[in-house]
């Protein structure tokens, strides 16, 4: 079937502080548009859920019309529409899925409520082609770190290991302010860490080898913190790039043994990485580097993909139609906890 005889599908995503709407045929990519309120959140070093809702009220119309005007397609033309209907956070999911429902309404067609998080590993498909089966997804973001095992990404997606205290993303942002670095804090300490030595300091590695696929990075934190402290204590004058360096090898140093780990145990050749983190620059080296010694075939999304995007909701939303999955109601209600074993809410 040619991509011109799959249903085009409109993805809308408001999970927490980008407005994302995207348009997919099959595994194409024809439009991806993203407003983001990040600035609106910087002074606060974090998201102000109030303040993010806002904000999507605001964009979600002109996101959605300038998402279809690059590709070049009219409201009427779209097949289904696909939202996140979690996880997170409560009146920022609201936003998007109450215009998800008008837009289904208005138009008369199909709403699927679908899962934020399994929408992360579909939006590789929009690069790298149909995704084998199965496959291993390394999810990083700011609020989850989490292993999959993916063995159809409408029906069976599987959680191997997840975050039990802060995730990788929400780290780095915290990093930073210990830093004086800006929020978010994800690219300032790749850069930084670029001009550091990672050996110079030896951070924990935390859950390194406890025999799980969990994560913690609570305490690297503390680690940092303590690092820092004690330096202002003393006088010393501090090697930002450093302890960038430092952290940031801790951290990709756990993720990539533990998916590869993944992987090898569960005899799956190939490796996805998404989430925002997942634009990582050491992240993505050091992944090469071992996947590339265990024989396994790494993919990872270009960065403007990784972070939120309503394309993901979209390529999510192409897999269901496409397996035949029956819609959400227009009662779909949120769900800011959805398991991720949920790829499609109700």
């Amino acid at each position: 079937m040619s991509s011109m005889d799959q249903p085009l599908i409109l993805g809308i995503e408001t999970s927490c502080d980008e407005t994302g709407v995207g348009l997919v045929r099959g595994c194409e990519l024809l439009g991806d548009e993203v407003a983001s309120s990040v600035d609106q959140h910087a002074r606060f070093g974090g998201v102000v859920p109030e303040v993010a809702s806002r904000a999507h009220l605001e964009a979600m119309t002109p996101t959605v019309r300038r998402a279809l005007d690059s590709a070049g397609v009219k409201l009427a033309d779209v097949d289904a529409i696909a939202v996140t209907a979690g996880p997170g956070l409560a009146g920022a999911l609201l936003v998007g899925v109450s215009a998800a429902k008008a837009y289904a309404m208005a138009l008369g067609k199909p709403l699927y409520g679908v899962n934020h998080l399994v929408g992360h590993v579909a939006v590789d498909q929009l690069e790298h082609g149909p995704l084998p089966k199965p496959a291993i997804a390394l999810l990083v973001s700011g609020g989850h770190t989490s292993l999959l095992l993916v063995r159809d990404l409408a029906t069976d997606v599987q959680s191997l290991g997840d975050t039990v205290d802060d995730a990788a993303g929400e780290a780095y942002d915290k990093v930073a302010r210990l830093l004086n670095l800006p929020y978010p804090g994800g690219p300032p300490i790749d850069r930084a860490a670029r001009e550091g030595d990672a050996r110079a300091i030896r951070f924990p590695r935390g859950k390194w080898g406890d025999g799980t696929y969990d994560f913690s990075f609570s305490g690297l934190k503390t680690a940092v913190a303590r690092w820092v402290e004690d330096s202002v204590r003393d006088g010393r004058e501090l090697p930002v790039n450093d302890i960038a360096a430092g952290f940031q090898e801790s951290v990709v140093d756990v993720l990539t043994r533990k998916a590869v780990d993944a992987c090898l145990e569960h005899g799956v050749e190939h490796l996805v990485i998404s989430g925002g983190v997942a634009a990582n620059s050491r992240l993505r080296a050091l992944a090469e580097q071992r996947c590339a010694e265990a024989g396994v075939h790494l993919r990872v999304p270009r960065p403007r993909l990784c972070t939120d995007n309503g394309a993901m909701i979209a390529a999510l939303g192409a897999e269901i139609v496409a397996a035949g999955l029956p819609p959400s109601s227009l009662t779909l209600a949120t769900d800011t906890s959805l398991p991720v074993d949920r790829p499609l809410a109700a």
